[in-house]
């Protein structure tokens, strides 16, 4: 993206403070900690040892008082400004993912990040996200097939999709935008195939006017991430899979701010072959059972 499109979606993106707080109420409305136990011991084992890292870290570089009052004042700038999902899915979740797929058999994961709305439109395939008229970028014709560990198709399969525009922007988190623009649920067909009728999304920098962005400044680093098109895949009785599927030759697949860029996530996109305008790509899906591992 050229620096006068960072300049433009900048300038419209609304602020952190904002998308951060859809962020965090949106996770707080999501029912992800509904029923949650966790043992005493648990929390003691975790807390502790994150807070003795904490104290470990301090020692090892001699933090001063003016430092520690800078994190100080930082953590509570990441709470005011609603960012603490945004911070955790950039730095951490790429990790949480890693040890929670380790043994799952199939299709690989990856983040799912702040940015998912639940209950988009449902359609069945071929489907065609919600776009405007005049709608930039490059159309994209997103296909492929479902099936499970032993080479059978899966019936009832379902693709949770959204992405960016060709400015960096997501709905529902930067204003002006229809509500639904390339958000969607695609069922796919008896035969567990399916057809998605989209455009070629941008790389984006994450806010950077918040808390995160003032980390980012002030440790010399970049907050770009790479084009990449959300998806989240399931179908009863088999085991869900999140991922994001990114683009060859994106200058930031290599050093993206959030550390999720898998080479199993690369697409390969080419010229359509119907007569369409735009590009094709496939992406055939592997799922496992639910209690299925390696």
């Amino acid at each position: 993206m050229s620096e006068s499109s960072t300049d433009t979606r900048q300038e419209n993106e609304g602020t952190a403070v904002e998308a951060g707080t859809l962020a965090t109420q949106r996770f707080s409305e999501s029912g992800k900690l509904h029923g949650m136990e966790v043992s005493q011991e648990r929390v003691s084992a975790l807390a502790g040892e994150v807070i003795q890292a904490i104290n470990d870290v301090a020692v090892k570089h001699s933090v001063t008082y003016d430092e520690y009052n800078a994190l100080k004042a930082w953590l509570i700038k990441v709470g005011t400004d609603g960012e603490w999902p945004l911070f955790l899915d950039v730095w951490l979740e790429h990790t949480i993912e890693d040890i929670n797929s380790v043994d799952r058999p199939g299709a690989v994961g990856t983040i799912e990040g702040p940015y998912y709305v639940p209950n988009a439109p449902e359609m069945s395939t071929p489907a065609t996200l919600e776009m405007r008229e005049d709608e930039s970028g490059t159309p994209l014709k997103f296909t492929g097939s479902f099936k499970d560990t032993a080479g059978e198709p899966i019936k009832d399969a379902v693709i949770e999709i959204w992405h960016a525009d060709a400015l960096g922007f997501y709905s529902q988190y930067a204003p002006e935008l229809p509500k639904w623009l390339f958000r969607g649920v695609v069922l796919a067909d008896q035969d567990g195939n399916f057809e998605i009728n989209t455009m070629r999304p941008a790389p984006y920098q994450i806010p950077t006017d918040g808390a995160c962005g003032q980390l980012i400044a002030a440790a010399g680093w970049h907050a770009w991430r790479p084009a990449h098109i959300h998806i989240k895949v399931h179908a009863p009785g088999y085991q869900l899979v999140t991922q994001q599927l990114y683009f060859p030759g994106d200058p930031h697949n290599e050093d993206d701010i959030a550390s999720a860029v898998k080479p199993e996530l690369m697409l390969a996109p080419t010229p359509r072959t119907d007569g369409g305008e735009g590009e094709e790509a496939v992406y055939d899906y592997v799922l496992a059972r639910e209690g299925e591992s390696r």
